[in-house]
């Protein structure tokens, strides 16, 4: 690699762009540029589309970036002007709304990557993780349910052939492709799927029964010294060598991955693993947020005043109830304790784009050395900030399970612990024991829970562990457990959002995989 010089990325099934941002954020965006980003979902590619433009003006530098940080902080309606319509045009040239797969998608990214002059002559690298529905277990599970379903009928299982192709077409030098665990175990025919995506990828030519070209593909761990190459017998293969513990190298979460790193076979330097890192905690990462209260849905009218009455009914009738509970002494103490509390004044965040809604000054955070990562002098107000609404009923439950979690520094399980009145919910299986993480805590002390796509569908998954707010996460929050910047700014309504950094790559994970990548390029 000569110096200075980008080295050209494609991501493919892009999604707001996790993967994208990591590499491109390395050196201070001087090892990498991305070429072209793919992603289909409207909402998606719209935070892409913006993320790619922010990148290209700082690249060009002086003032470009004003325009940007106008629209962030609520003084313009657009993120460009007059000065900067170029950088925008070509930010919508990078990031690319299109389905692979399809004869027009296809079109599109491979004109790009002839634009680009892509092949093997010069180092490229292509990174992405084709969507993970089919290979989850709980879409695998949802599956089970519907009696028309047939593995091998299900074109999601397939879709990184799409991925498979460009690799052969055009041979990058080394290929990042990332995917849920449950990929290790999912069966197609009753053969598993992931047998058959190390072979293939180690040898795209003869998978796609193409001419060899010479070039194969060792297919690396990231966490211990260990490949898949052609030839080898992937049934007996550790599979479970390929899964990244994200929370081993400093992402505040417990999130598991598979994540293949494919170095092609003429390239004869060996990848690094990933270095430990010491755990970052929920604490870490979102205590310094603006304190928010909830939103009241389904009954009574939505002010402050009347969500703070609720409250304070809640607090007083189960503290008084847990009072009389053997072994809930300490319950009781922190209940109580929020009974003095004056949480009338509270606010429910607000959107930059809705200019009727509270906006939350931002404030310097703790001395965390992340901190430089997450911040950004510039932003005068926090981004994506914004609560969802809640029934009464799950206001109750959160204000139960996060003083609980307050008090014993676990999340409350299931029936056996949800046993004060009114916490009970309407599920006919609530007993069974399949819903005993039905409502959990994120622990300010401990490293978060998976942050998933569920969290678009309700936040019982996510509760906040402040009992004072009672409430699920918001987007920024989930973002910062995610490690994205504060600076990246997520569109569409707040349930694509959510979806949106359920589904990411978490950046700062992909920012060390992306030195590792370097490395292996200098």
């Amino acid at each position: 690699m000569q110096k200075n010089n980008h080295i050209p990325i494609v991501d493919l099934f892009a999604g707001p762009g996790g993967l994208g941002e990591g590499f491109s954020s390395l050196d201070n965006g001087s090892a990498f540029k991305i070429l072209i980003s793919a992603e289909k979902e409207t909402s998606a590619h719209q935070t892409l589309t913006l993320r790619a433009f922010f990148r290209k003006l700082k690249l060009k530098g002086g003032n470009a970036l004003d325009c940007y940080y106008r629209f962030c902080n609520g003084e313009s309606a657009f993120p460009y002007d007059e000065s900067t319509l170029t950088e925008w045009e070509d930010a919508q040239l990078e990031a690319r709304q299109i389905e692979l797969g399809t004869a027009e998608g296809d079109k599109v990214l491979n004109d790009s990557i002839q634009a680009g002059q892509l092949g093997s002559e010069k180092p490229w690298v292509l990174i992405g993780g084709p969507p993970c529905q089919a290979y989850s277990i709980v879409g695998r599970s949802r599956n089970l349910g519907n009696a028309q379903y047939k593995a091998e009928n299900d074109p999601r299982h397939f879709l990184y052939k799409e991925y498979l192709e460009i690799i052969q077409k055009y041979k990058p030098t080394v290929f990042v492709m990332e995917n849920v665990k449950g990929i290790l175990s999912s069966k197609v025919n009753g053969k598993k799927v992931f047998h058959e995506i190390l072979s293939d990828l180690s040898n795209p030519d003869e998978a796609l029964q193409q001419n060899p070209s010479g070039f194969k593909y060792k297919i690396y761990s990231l966490v211990v010294p260990a490949y898949y190459e052609t030839g080898m017998d992937a049934a007996t293969f550790k599979a479970n060598d390929f899964v990244i513990k994200a929370e081993e190298f400093g992402i505040p979460q417990a999130r598991h991955r598979v994540i293949l790193l494919g170095v092609r076979d003429d390239l004869r330097k060996l990848p690094a693993q990933l270095e430990k890192a010491p755990t970052v905690k929920v604490s870490d990462v979102i205590k310094a947020l603006p304190t928010l209260r909830s939103r009241l849905s389904k009954g009574g009218v939505d002010t402050a005043l009347n969500w703070a009455t609720i409250v304070n009914q809640h607090i007083e009738e189960l503290s008084e109830e847990a009072s009389s509970v053997a072994g809930l002494e300490e319950l009781t103490k922190i209940l109580r304790a929020l009974e003095l509390e004056d949480r009338s004044n509270f606010g429910f965040g607000g959107l930059r784009v809705d200019f009727n809604k509270r906006i939350y000054s931002r404030k310097k955070s703790n001395d965390l050395p992340m901190n430089h990562w997450y911040e950004d002098d510039r932003l005068n107000v926090w981004m994506n900030h914004e609560t969802r609404g809640h029934m009464q009923s799950d206001l109750r439950r959160y204000l139960y399970a996060s003083a609980f979690a307050t008090a014993y520094q676990r999340s409350p399980k299931g029936h056996e612990e949800y046993t004060l009145s009114g916490l009970r919910p309407a599920h006919a299986n609530w007993e069974s024991g399949k819903f005993s993480d039905r409502f959990r805590v994120q622990l300010w002390d401990k490293y978060a829970t998976t942050v998933t796509s569920h969290i678009s569908k309700d936040g019982h998954y996510f509760i906040h562990p402040d009992p004072n707010q009672c409430r699920s996460l918001t987007v920024r929050e989930a973002a910062r457990l995610q490690t994205f910047p504060d600076n990246y700014f997520f569109q569409g309504n707040r349930t694509q959002q959510l979806h949106q950094v359920g589904n990411a790559v978490p950046p700062l994970l992909a920012l060390k995989i992306a030195g590792i990548v370097k490395n292996l390029l200098s």
